[in-house]
């Protein structure tokens, strides 16, 4: 019984002594449960939104003030014209424009009806709808106020339109959050596996002091996944068009050398992992971990960031499939060309360059 216990203190004793797996046994769930509980929502908070009120009067006033009040909705610009609408869509920088009409508060008072029109981005069709029901909501609570203590019927009738996605495909949405998971797998996590597979065999030292230079080597490596991912590119695009219908509006040569950066980005990172990785298992590890649960859960491919907390706010802007969705959906559902993305694919590039530079300088300390 005594050598029973002794055996179970010392595999105490080797979890303990093992950081990697008092990681997997504490760190993971606690990280997990956060990212899984703050993450996932169906809700919607601080969506910024734009107002073009042709009445400016006290009524559509005071509907605006309960609009600004509510956590749900963020005021980013007032509007003046008809024609801002779609620059400010093609943008990016709203989710959402009311359209107040003319003379609002007096067809109100007189008809005892007036229209608001809720014009919403589709490209994500689960906050379209949210964002419309939100809207909604707030615009009956205003009826039921101003209807309390009378005895005619005051009815304001909103027009929902949506914008980019007016029949709200799923398909829509899935595309570009699918496309960038592919290409991120493809990319990163097997470029990892392959160069961590030739450290593990012994084979890395064999190419490296072959007449190849180091950076051929790895050139030679990552090239073929550069193929292979241009090929699931292709592939995804062209599903999406003749199977789910899904248009190109924009560019097919921007839509390529975009994602030709994204997947040099994705190997990069591929690389970098690698050098940090001993075997296999861990690059595998550190991928699905480290790339494809941020990938899913903070690039806004699933769930809106804007109604994430602060700090995964924060985090999501180091993601770079995050800037790579939004580049994807302004090119295949806007029609938008460089000049309405060219932050995204600046910041894209810059995230590029840092990992290339740091996978670079980690191989050359690996090989000092």
């Amino acid at each position: 019984m005594k050598r029973f216990i002794g055996f179970i203190k010392k595999e105490f004793y080797h979890i303990f002594r093992d950081k990697r797996s008092l990681f997997i046994l504490f760190g993971m769930p606690i990280v997990q449960i956060l990212l899984f509980g703050f993450a996932i929502t169906n809700e919607i908070n601080n969506v910024n939104i734009a107002i073009l009120d042709h009445s400016k009067d006290a009524t559509t006033k005071e509907i605006i003030n309960k609009i600004s009040a509510s956590k749900y909705f963020s005021i980013k610009q007032m509007l003046t014209r008809e024609t801002d609408i779609a620059s400010i869509f093609e943008k990016g920088h709203v989710k959402a424009v009311l359209n107040f009409e003319k003379d609002f508060g007096q067809n109100l008072i007189k008809e005892h009806k007036a229209t608001v029109q809720i014009i919403t981005d589709a490209t994500d069709p689960n906050t379209a709808n949210t964002i419309s029901n939100y809207v909604n909501a707030i615009m009956q609570q205003y009826q039921r106020k101003i209807n309390r203590d009378i005895t005619t019927t005051y009815q304001i009738v909103p027009e929902t339109r949506m914008v980019y996605n007016p029949e709200l495909k799923s398909v829509y949405m899935f595309v570009p959050g699918v496309m960038t998971v592919i290409l991120m797998l493809v990319s990163a996590m097997m470029t990892s596996i392959s160069i961590t597979r030739e450290k593990e065999l012994g084979t890395m030292e064999i190419l490296l002091v072959s007449p190849l230079k180091p950076f051929q080597v790895i050139v030679g490596k990552v090239f073929p996944y550069i193929f292979l991912s241009i090929i699931n590119a292709v592939v995804i695009v062209m599903l999406s068009i003749f199977v789910f219908g899904m248009p190109v509006q924009g560019s097919l040569f921007l839509l390529a050398l975009e994602s030709i950066l994204f997947i040099i980005s994705a190997l990069a990172l591929g690389i970098l992992i690698s050098t940090i990785s001993a075997t296999q298992q861990t690059a595998m590890m550190i991928s699905l971990m480290g790339l494809m649960l941020p990938v899913i859960l903070l690039s806004g491919f699933i769930f809106p960031i804007a109604s994430m907390p602060l700090p995964l706010q924060i985090i999501s802007n180091i993601i770079p499939a995050k800037w790579f969705i939004i580049i994807i959906k302004g090119i295949m559902l806007k029609g938008v060309g460089l000049q309405f993305i060219w932050k995204e694919t600046l910041i894209l590039i810059g995230m590029t360059v840092f990992f290339i530079g740091l996978s670079v300088r980690k191989y050359k300390i690996r090989l000092e």
